[in-house]
């Protein structure tokens, strides 16, 4: 009954010590509220048993929980409902830079480094609601998959169709890759700007030079994260292209230009990672994660609804009873 319930003045219990009180002194002096007559006999009188004498003491307790109930109403019984709202003080734009050469069909990461790379991310973007992302393919070429943009829907539905394909040029630009992504974030307004650059190669293709898209990076206040890709040692990787369009498979050394990556991520007071298997894929996500953090502001909204009020009105009710009691029924024996 009383779940939920506070009280904000609860000094005012302590007014509930002078019910004992009372009780003590409407036992030591009750006898005193009736007449008394002294007779030497009483076998001339007929007795006749009544009901309304033993019942005067309802009077008194009457009042006790009247006295009772406006001590609870002045302790300001009430109950609150908390609601809250957040509010984001401190946006960051994303868009992630992804490599679809075809080395990223190799088997060192299962399925794939594609396909292990693609769920990892659809994590990522799903546990950053207040944020806006977009996507940049590149191999030899590079191109804006999806602006961006703060519907993640739309983000992970771009990122599931990323697939190999012949249709961008062969070879891996890394510098096409993040000056694409620069030119598709410099404009924000966000007040914390992120590339996150992935590769599992070297840059060997492409018109324009990373250290210069690193540079035009700076130049925007934009932070680049780079992930090289790929186990330590031989692969199994695509090496040939078999008469029905499937990939002949064969060991091939993993090559990435770590130096090259670890340049681009201190030049822009970002950070380089190396995902040589799943779990440490998962988990270098999960670092950029906790290192690229939103601030949130919370508002907390309290409604307080007063419960003294149906105290008083009982506390009211029992007197207003014990009065009327004590006028009509009870007028002749208190």
């Amino acid at each position: 009954m009383l779940e939920g319930i506070e009280f904000l003045n609860k000094e005012f219990f302590w007014l509930l010590l002078l019910l004992p009180l009372a009780i003590l002194w409407y036992v030591l002096k009750h006898k005193k509220q009736t007449a008394e007559l002294k007779m030497s006999s009483v076998k001339g009188f007929k007795i006749a048993q009544s009901w309304l004498p033993k019942l005067k003491h309802g009077l008194f307790v009457l009042r006790l929980l009247a006295l009772a109930l406006l001590i609870t109403a002045l302790a300001r019984p009430r109950t609150s409902d908390e609601s809250t709202k957040t509010k984001t003080t401190r946006g960051i734009d994303i868009v992630m830079a992804i490599d679809v050469s075809a080395s990223m069909l190799a088997k060192d990461l299962l399925p794939s480094r594609l396909e292990a790379l693609k769920k990892v991310a659809a994590e990522f973007i799903q546990g950053r609601p207040n944020d806006r992302i977009g996507i940049v393919e590149y191999a030899g070429e590079s191109y804006t998959k999806t602006p961006i943009t703060s519907d993640k829907a739309i983000v992970l539905r771009s990122l599931e169709d990323i697939k190999y394909n012949n249709i961008i040029d062969g070879g891996t630009a890394i510098g096409m890759g993040l000056a694409t992504s620069v030119n598709r974030i410099k404009d924000s307004k966000a007040k914390s700007k992120v590339i996150i650059l992935l590769t599992d190669g070297v840059n060997n293709s492409g018109f324009i030079d990373p250290k210069i898209a690193s540079e035009l990076a700076l130049e925007y206040g934009i932070k680049v994260y780079t992930i090289g890709i790929g186990t330590n040692g031989m692969a199994l990787s695509p090496v040939n292209i078999n008469p029905n369009g499937s990939f002949q498979y064969g060991r091939v050394q993993v090559q990435i230009d770590e130096d090259l990556l670890k340049e681009i991520a201190d030049l822009t007071g970002g950070k380089y990672f190396r995902a040589t298997n799943n779990k440490k894929l998962v988990e270098i996500y999960d670092e950029i994660n906790k290192l690229e953090k939103t601030e949130i502001e919370e508002i907390k909204f309290t409604t307080y609804q007063e419960k003294y009020r149906p105290l008083v009105l009982l506390a009211a009710l029992f007197l207003l009873l014990e009065l009327l009691l004590r006028s009509t029924v009870f007028r002749s024996f208190v």
